[in-house]
């Protein structure tokens, strides 16, 4: 499964292999992952037509197990060529097995979740998957927080302009009295 979205996508979010729903319906997250997800892009106003979703995996290990490194590995040339296509400003990378492939070494989830990475002047940001706070409700406050990080983020990059000022009503003209003549010429 290659990946969905806008291919101008400032925001891309990289999750660790599809599950059964989106092995079945050809597009990462769906199911209740994904509409989860949806819910944390919709507080933060944005839809699944802003970003670009894959996965490291593009396609789903036997008896859904944890990504073998040989299999994430043999997956790479796939996800560096989207994130070259799409050329993000940021990057959410959702949970664990995501984060060892896209930032090897930078700690465990539970420790660097809403933290923000730059690599090449562009954004990187660990987050917990939304499968794992649909397993641990009590995750869930922390990863609404971590989206919340990445608006403030694009906030700070993409400032919104200032709208224009209204326009002052023109001043009526006052009507030329009756006993005064305006010139032809």
């Amino acid at each position: 499964m290659p990946g969905v979205g806008a291919a101008t996508a400032q925001i891309m979010i990289v999750g660790e292999a599809p599950g059964a729903n989106e092995d079945l319906q050809g597009h990462p997250f769906v199911g209740a992952a994904g509409k989860l997800l949806d819910n944390l892009l919709a507080k933060i106003g944005l839809g699944r037509q802003d970003v670009f979703v894959t996965n490291v995996l593009k396609c789903r290990p036997p008896m859904n197990r944890d990504p073998m490194p040989n299999e994430a590995e043999a997956c790479l040339p796939y996800l560096r060529r989207q994130f070259a296509i799409v050329r993000p400003a940021a990057v959410l990378i959702l949970g664990r097995h995501a984060l060892e492939r896209m930032l090897p070494g930078v700690g465990s989830i539970s420790r660097v979740h809403g933290q923000i990475f730059m690599r090449s002047d562009v954004a990187f940001m660990p987050c917990y998957h939304p499968a794992a706070a649909l397993h641990n409700g009590a995750l869930l406050a922390d990863l609404e927080r971590d989206f919340e990080r990445v608006r403030e983020y694009l906030d700070r990059l993409f400032p919104q302009p200032e709208p224009e000022p209204e326009p002052a009503p023109a001043a009526a003209a006052e009507p030329a009295s009756p006993s005064e003549q305006l010139p032809l010429i």
